[in-house]
């Protein structure tokens, strides 16, 4: 009896890429931005930067991060995370020419607010594989999710639910009572959204 031949399927679109060593580019490096950069040391991953606000070079140092221009960053790095407010000058920061700066083996991560990325811009560089894919859970128009980015391959896309575990959401909660019992007190609130004297 002849042996059947053993068909061999091949599951490259199953395998994803490594973080280890890959650099990352973080722009914004505020208070959330920090928590990630932290975490990335533990990859050995080198991390560039690009924020309003430089951090000292004692700061720097002890993030072991290094400021970059905006296209530096992305031209360097494989994976480019979103951590900024969004403002009129945040509006579409990442647009059509600044993916354009991206390498195609690079993946864009935004979880800070929808309109920062142009969506359309997006999913044309994805689709046409000028990027290598893009994790999502903000979007440009919550709650509908441009159509160019439903059913491509490449894209992760999730609700924001970067909070939904019991010990996080009983955080915040405690942190209200803090806010409201600060102010109950004509005391500073400690998470104060916006600055001082706004309303």
């Amino acid at each position: 009896m002849r042996a059947s031949r053993l068909e061999v399927q091949p599951i490259s679109g199953a395998l994803g890429a490594e973080v280890h060593g890959k650099t990352l580019g973080i722009i914004g490096l505020g208070r959330i931005g920090q928590a990630v950069a932290r975490r990335a040391s533990g990859f050995a991953m080198p991390v560039l930067y690009h924020s309003r606000h430089p951090l000292s070079p004692e700061e720097e140092e002890a993030l072991n991060v290094s400021r970059v221009s905006l296209p530096q960053l992305l031209h360097a790095s494989d994976i480019v995370s979103l951590h900024v407010p969004l403002t009129e000058k945040t509006r579409h920061l990442i647009g059509r020419t600044e993916l354009g700066l991206m390498q195609r083996t690079a993946y864009l991560i935004n979880t800070t607010r929808g309109p920062v990325v142009d969506e359309a811009a997006l999913a044309e560089a994805l689709a046409q594989g000028r990027l290598a894919g893009a994790g999502l859970d903000v979007y440009e128009e919550e709650p509908r999710v441009h159509e160019g980015l439903l059913g491509l391959s490449n894209v992760v896309l999730l609700p924001h639910l970067g909070s939904a575990t019991y010990e996080t959401r009983v955080k915040m909660g405690m942190m209200v009572v803090e806010n409201i019992t600060a102010v109950l007190a004509g005391k500073e609130p400690p998470n104060r959204v916006g600055s001082p004297g706004t309303p």
